[in-house]
């Protein structure tokens, strides 16, 4: 009913150059499984390599941006402080002006006077 027989002593053995072409193909099998295996690991380094690398410029980045807006911040009151030294320069020159003509006017008045 079975059509394999109950033991093995009915089949040819096989022959020393079947076993060695077979061991070659399993030698031949384990050497790309084992150049497979190596190239997955380089794979993986170098992916581990990559992820501390874009973990490196997320913090660089991060750094950077705290950087720039303490920069920014710090151009906007060198902006304020400016205009407000220049509205006071402005004052000032004004008020300069006014002394100038009114000590002017005052002087010529006098001249007239004489």
């Amino acid at each position: 009913m079975n059509d394999h027989p109950a033991n093995l002593a009915g089949q040819v053995e096989p022959s020393a150059a079947d076993l060695e072409a077979a061991t070659r193909r399993l030698m031949t099998a384990l050497d790309a499984l084992e150049s497979a295996v190596e190239r997955r690991r380089e794979a993986d380094r170098d992916e581990d390599e990559l992820a501390t690398r874009i973990q490196a410029l997320g913090a660089d980045r991060s750094r950077l941006a705290d950087e720039l807006d303490g920069s920014l911040m710090k151009t906007r009151r060198l902006e304020r402080t400016n205009r407000e030294i220049a509205e006071r320069l402005d004052t000032a020159i004004g008020t300069i002006r006014a002394v100038l003509n009114g000590g002017g006017q005052d002087g010529a008045e006098d001249e007239d006077d004489e």
